[in-house]
Parts: C-alpha cells; structure tokens; sequence
C-alpha cells in the first residue's frame, strides 16, 4: 500500500490563501470614526426600544384596568397581542368571569374565556349521595374551535374572551357570546334556553370574518367531557356509558362498554350517555365527518371513583360564503325515553331497548304496562303485579312444556325397550323411536319450542330494567334503589371477591334460590326423560350440573345488577314454581295421558313432511350402512 506524504506544493497553497485572506480583513477593518457611529446608532436603536416597550406596557396596564380584574402580566400580554393578530383586543379585554342563566330544569355557566359552557347542573335530580347531579363541572368538559388565519396565524376559541350580552324574551333567555375584531366583525355562539325544556337551541356564526379566515386551513369543533360518577356501583354505571350517534341519513349506533375510536359520515348528532343523564350535541347540516372516541377511565372501583368515561369528538366545519353558520341543539337531560322521544329527533335510541323483536316487545308492550302501573302504585310492587300478569299469559307455554315432558316420561319404558332391542343398530332404533313417538304425539322438540318462545320476553326484560328511568332512587322493602343493588352487607374496606363485589345484594340470592328450586322441578323431569346413547353426552348428568351452576351464574353476575331486575326473576320463578305444582298435581293426570297416547298409537297419523324427509334420509344411511358392511365381507 503506497504511504501518503506531505505535499510541498499544498503547503504552499495553504500558506498563500491564508495570507490573502488576512490581508482583505485589514483593508476592511473600520475606521475610528466609523466605528464611533455605529456605537452611536446601536444606543439609539435601544432607547428606541425601550421607550416602545414601556408605552406597549401602559397600554396593556391600561386596558387590564378596564378589563374586570385581569391579573396577567404586561409581557405576557405584548406576547399574546403578537399571537392574536385581529383578536387580540378583544382577547386583552375579557375576564374570567363566568354568566349565570337558569330555567327551571336547568343552571347554566358560561365561561366568558372560551365562550362554551363550564357548569351544567339538573335542577331535579341528586346522585346516590343526595348531591346534584353535574353534567359539566370543574373543567371536565372544554369546547373548541381550532382555525387558521389570512396572518398565518393559528387560534383556539378557548384561549379567547367573548363578551356575554343576556336578553329574555317569552320564557326564553338568549346568551350571546361574541368573540369580537370590531363590532361588525365577530364570532358568535348563542345559546337559547327555554322553561321546561332540557333542549337548548345553539348557533355558530361568524360575521365579517371572511378576510380572517384562511380557507385553505381545515377548521375544527372539538368536544371533550369526563363523564361524573352518578350511580351506587361506577361498574354497572359504566356498562351503560357510552356514546351513541345518528349517521348517514337516519342510522344510529353506539360505542358500546370498550374503548373505541371511529370515523362517521354525515352525522347529524352525536351523545355522550351516562347510565341515566345524557349531553347530547345535534345539528341542522350534518358533519360531514366526525372522529369519536372513549376511553374506560376506571380501573379499580374502590380507587377511582370519580369519572367514568372520557369521550371526545373532533368535528370538521366547513365555510359558506367564507362565513361559519351552524344551527344546533345542546341536550342535557336524563336518558328517559319518553322525555327523549318526545322530540321526535330519534332520540330514543339512546335508551337500549334492544334489537329487533326484543326492542318491539319492550317499546310496545312492557313499557306502557310499566307506566301504567307505575301511576298506580310504587314502582316495587308495580315490578310484582307486572310479573304476575307476564307469567300468566305465558302460563300456556308452561303447561305444553310440561305436558309435553309428561308424555316422554310415560313412553320412557317403552323407548328404552326399543334401545335395548337394536342396542347393535342404531339407525334401526332412531328409527322406531321416531315412529313411536311420532304415533302418541309426543316429541323433546315440542317440549324445547314452547321454552324457545319465552326466551324474547326474557331478554327483552334483561334490557328494559337497566334503561328504565322511572326505576332510579326507588325504594322497596329493603333495597334503597331499585335501578341499583340492593346491599344487605358490605365487606371491610379493602376487601372484595372477583366475579362478585365488595357486598352482598339479598334479591340475587333469593333469585338464585328460586331457580334452584324451578331447575330442580324441570330439570328433574328432564333427566328422568333424557335419552342416553352410546357416544354421546350424558344429557342427565349435563342437566344436573346446569341445575347447580345457573343459580350460582346469577347469584354472581347480578350482585352489581340493578336490584329491579333480581326482583322480577325472583317473583317469575316464585310463580313458575307455583304453576308447575298445580299443573302437576291438579291440571296433568299421568293415567288420563297413559290412555290418550294408547288411542293415539292405534290410529293411523299422517306424517309431516319433516318427519317424512328425516325418515327417508335415516332409511338412505340405513341401506348404506348396509351396502358397506356387504363390501367388507
């Protein structure tokens, strides 16, 4: 490898350049004189500052003054003149200072920094600890518009002061909140809030602000709000805390228990729902987008116990005529459906009623049955009557599941005959146990439809006790709350069992003794009817671990629930109990049957085409089974 040297010749070259540079920075140095003046115009230049700044800082004292009791620093002041361009006297003018208005539902706070709402508080209304129910309160919520201007600047209306004017007119208060650059130019948020009515009419607009607004920037309404914790159990609150939302032409949906964050099309309003109290923003002219997000803010109920959810919006608005015009609603109310559906704005689907025939059931049968006997009586023993009412027009599934379970039991002698007589051919004893069966009229399917059509009624129920406002701080006996759990005993602070609580709610337990009770009288029935083959499941032993674990099931899974509901399951099976009894012992006679089924054997029954199709296919895998055991010799 050949070794690098030093070059005499670059030595050189370094040398010159050097010396050529030196020589231009001593022909360029200044003179005396001219250094003189520039240390002259240097001193001026800082007089010339200083003197500028000290008038800046009498103009901002000045203004402060004026304002109502500003107490911000003159600097910080120059600073945010510098970042406000067209606003900023408006924004040096304004204060702290919060607008009281009240109907007599509602007492409203308007921040006057910000313009957007900082208290919300339902006059009619207390939590579980018989304080006031707050929607908005303490800075949990903030509302602002983000926007870019002609000057290259960029503005969040919550840093700005408005300037409230309030003005009633025929049971209506109006609050103006104008965020102003001179009195002809401004942007407006005008709320306007009626006597009995939870529904406020809300307007965005601006005025003049054409030449303000840069409209190659997107402009954009952001709305956050950490929802208050209202109810005895923040879990089972939280499951009903959501955020629902109506899109692309009249669909609605919500975000359910997790944690979502999704892009909508043409919304038209968007509601945070907490259990029982909703806020809820609508408007005239769909968003044409909207990003939505929540996120569960409680990881330990006996820690935080303070917020449930956290839900955020981010709402692009868009320029008409280089001007922002808007007309919306702010709701704050409850999450009640008659009161929500009373603005014909589809509302209602705030409150889960359910899906499909479940929410038909609910909307159309239980709750105007509820609401009438709620008139009538307190709300507890409105939930028995009710009850009692559901369970003797479903009494007739009652009977034809029993009977039908009565039939299998007196042929049990028989089809075990069949078993034990082709126990080596199965498809031959599938086969003469259908005939049989299908002779005396009897079959396990016509024992499982009638139990198939309780199961709406059973759900529907399951979702119209938690969504049923009327419910809320009702007492009965000794459950304090019936749209809450019904706590007999809570455990020392600090300790609590997994799946279960840290108390102990009473109507679970009696509702799981209950359905011991009625699993024990069906499902006994059942076990003693329940055919075993060869290779299958023991369906008797199955039956008897669903006997012991749907008590325990529920005495879990409701201890959180509202107590309303353990109170209705426990009346149903009180009485479904008690229909069975009497059906067995004084409806159902075992010989009367024995007899019927012996007539029915001996006349001719014309199959059903679904019995006639399973006999054909049973007869094909017969000739098959057949066939092969004929290739095998």
């Amino acid at each position: 490898m050949e070794e690098k040297k030093l070059d005499i010749n670059s030595i050189i070259g370094f040398v010159l350049i050097f010396g050529i540079l030196a020589y231009m920075l001593w022909q360029n140095q200044p003179t005396p004189e001219e250094l003189e003046a520039q240390e002259k115009e240097k001193q001026e230049q800082i007089a010339s500052e200083q003197n500028a700044k000290e008038q800046e800082q009498t103009k901002i004292t000045s203004a402060t003054d004026y304002s109502i009791g500003t107490n911000v620093d003159s600097l910080q002041h120059i600073a945010l003149q510098n970042k406000l361009g067209a606003f900023a006297y408006s924004a040096l003018k304004g204060s702290d200072e919060e607008t009281l208005v009240e109907s007599n539902l509602l007492a409203l706070k308007f921040n006057n920094k910000g313009g957007y709402l900082s208290e919300v508080r339902l006059k009619e209304f207390v939590d579980y600890k018989e304080e006031p129910i707050y929607l908005i309160k303490d800075n949990n919520a903030s509302f602002n518009i983000n926007f870019g201007t002609t000057d290259s600047r960029i503005l969040n209306t919550q840093d700005l002061y408005f300037e409230p004017t309030i003005t009633k007119n025929n049971g209506s208060t109006i609050v103006s909140m104008k965020l102003k650059v001179s009195e002809s130019k401004y942007l407006e948020y005008r709320y306007d809030l009626k006597d009995g009515d939870y529904m406020m009419d809300f307007t965005i607009r601006s005025q003049g602000l054409g030449d303000v607004f840069n409209s190659s920037q997107q402009i954009n309404l952001d709305w956050n709000l950490k929802g208050y914790r209202h109810a005895k159990s923040i879990s089972y609150e939280n499951r009903y805390t959501d955020i629902h939302y109506e899109y692309e032409g009249g669909k609605d949906d919500y975000t359910g228990m997790r944690d979502a964050d999704e892009t909508l099309s043409d919304v038209t309003w968007i509601g945070y729902k907490q259990h029982f109290f909703s806020s809820i923003l609508l408007t005239d002219t769909a968003f044409k987008t909207s990003r939505i997000a929540s996120k569960n803010l409680v990881e330990d109920e006996a820690i935080d116990t303070v917020y449930t959810k956290l839900f955020s919006s981010k709402i692009p608005l868009e320029l008409k005529g280089g001007e922002l015009n808007y007309n919306m609603n702010w709701y704050y109310g409850p999450s009640e459906f008659r009161t929500l559906n009373a603005y014909n704005r589809n509302l209602d689907e705030m409150v889960p009623l359910g899906w499909g025939i479940f929410g038909w059931i609910n909307r159309y049968l239980f709750m105007p049955l509820f609401s009438f006997l709620g008139g009538l009586m307190p709300y507890g023993i409105a939930i028995v009557v009710m009850t009692i009412l559901v369970k003797i027009c479903l009494s007739f599934v009652q009977y034809k599941q029993f009977l039908s379970q009565a039939k299998m039991k007196i042929l049990k002698p028989e089809l075990d005959a069949i078993r034990e007589k082709y126990k080596d051919n199965k498809m031959k004893a599938q086969q003469e146990t259908m005939a049989l069966q299908t002779k005396a009229g009897a079959s396990p399917l016509s024992g499982c439809l009638p139990a198939l059509i309780q199961l709406p009624v059973f759900y529907a129920l399951f979702q119209f006790f938690p969504s049923a406002f009327d419910l809320r701080q009702k007492s009965f006996l000794w459950a304090e709350d019936l749209s809450s759990y019904d706590s007999i005993y809570h455990f020392p602070s600090g300790w609590s069992i997994p799946f279960y609580g840290n108390h102990v709610s009473l109507f679970p337990i009696l509702a799981s003794i209950a359905i011991f009770f009625y699993m024990r009288l069906t499902t006994g029935q059942n076990m003693q009817t329940a055919p075993q083959q060869e290779g299958m499941p023991d369906m008797g032993k199955m039956m008897k671990y669903m006997m012991y674990f749907s008590p325990i099931m529920m005495l879990f899974f409701f201890n959180n629930y509202a107590s309303g509901l353990s109170l209705y399951y426990f009346i149903s099976n009180l009485i479904s109990i008690g229909i069975i009894l009497v059906i067995k012992n004084y409806i159902l006679d075992e010989d009367k049957i024995h007899a019927q089924i012996q007539e029915s054997k001996k006349k001719p029954r014309k199959q059903s085409k679904f019995q006639a199709r399973m006999k054909e296919m049973m007869e094909q895998a017969e000739k098959q089974k057949q066939s092969q055991q004929k290739r095998k010799r």
